[in-house]
């Protein structure tokens, strides 16, 4: 188990590596003067200089990119008073001068509009997409589970027919334009009867009570973001019921007179959920960076809405820190994964 780990571990960190060079490489070749968007039009010549020298942007792109690496590091080298609101850190020992090797949070510098630190704004955005996405595919895993059972038990039938012609059109339909029509008929159209609204977040802001619930601006969005998840676990949970269902131990349970509701929730499923739990593992993280459209649509403040409209501001940190963001967590929920299958399955050896 421990080598798996360590094995998964380091093609993770390369994965990683990669999306680091690739975020630094685009963003070096991005149209626009970083500094003159740090500090506006009406920026004097004198400010511009003293912040290319912060940003390093008067270094060759070698040397950039020593910086970059060294503020995404949990490790790295700084002068204590310059760390000091911008991170996190403990300080191991000096290495020469004033500056010091220190153990921090990883630093995705600031933002070029509000000045804020891009990890506090991530960290402030990251429970609104982390609540859309358990939502949507709570939603996704429960009905298509369900549905998947329901169309394997009733092979050949309407129900059966009718499940694989829904999941057909659930994959077809991108987020986006789902998420519009949905918008329109159920926010727009048939607000008056749904009580649902085209946009809105997890509160809203009342002048007099302050923030408020509202898990009804849930339901749209989450909806919106789980149709495809839902139609490939109908799809796969159904193959998969239909293999298992053929197999021997089935047989061997319906001969010792174990009632069918048993037999297919106790002994079918079980044995089915593997490329069922594959699938539900690898679309969460999906989910998280497919998130950002629909956000976007429906107004759902988490970090799928904030980076697009950092992309409209030209505001790279906070893009950058929000793909690498993105690629850390749909890495480790992966990792995960491989840990989930062995408890799922036990044939799986972790020790391969």
């Amino acid at each position: 188990m421990i080598r798996l780990l360590l094995k998964k571990t380091g093609y993770g960190l390369l994965v990683l590596f990669g999306v680091v060079v690739l975020v630094f490489l685009l963003f070096n070749v991005l149209p626009g003067d970083p500094a003159r968007l740090t500090l506006g039009q009406r920026a004097d010549v004198t400010s511009l200089e003293n912040v290319r020298k912060e940003l390093h942007l008067d270094q060759p792109a070698g040397v950039q990119f020593l910086y970059y690496i060294n503020d995404l590091s949990p490790i790295g080298i700084y002068e204590p008073a310059a760390a000091k609101g911008n991170f996190s850190f403990i300080g191991l020992f000096k290495v020469g001068g004033d500056k010091e090797l220190m153990l921090k949070t990883p630093y995705l510098r600031r933002s070029y509009q509000s000045k804020k630190p891009v990890w506090d704004m991530l960290l402030e955005a990251l429970p609104g997409t982390l609540i859309l996405a358990t939502a949507a595919m709570l939603l996704a895993t429960l009905i298509g589970i369900a549905l998947g059972v329901l169309s394997a038990v009733k092979q050949h039938t309407w129900m059966d027919t009718g499940a694989i012609l829904a999941s057909v059109a659930g994959i077809s339909a991108p987020s986006f334009f789902a998420g519009i029509v949905l918008a329109y008929l159920f926010g727009f159209v048939l607000s008056e009867y749904t009580g649902l609204h085209m946009t809105g977040s997890l509160f809203d802001i009342d002048p007099f009570r302050g923030r408020i619930l509202n898990l009804g601006n849930l339901i749209l969005p989450a909806l919106t973001l789980g149709i495809r998840p839902l139609a490939i676990i109908v799809q796969l949970t159904r193959s998969a019921m239909l293999d298992v269902l053929h197999q021997d131990f089935i047989r061997t349970a319906y001969a010792k007179g174990l009632t069918r509701s048993r037999v297919i929730w106790r002994h079918a499923l079980p044995n089915a959920l593997n490329p069922v739990i594959t699938a539900i593992t690898g679309w969460f993280a999906e989910l998280l960076a497919g998130a950002f459209f629909v956000e976007y649509i429906f107004g759902w403040k988490g970090i799928g809405k904030i980076t697009v409209d950092a992309l409209d501001k030209f505001d790279f940190p906070v893009v950058m820190g929000a793909i690498l963001f993105t690629a850390g967590i749909f890495v480790i929920v992966n990792l995960l994964a491989d840990l989930l299958y062995s408890w799922i399955d036990p044939r799986i050896k972790l020790e391969q």
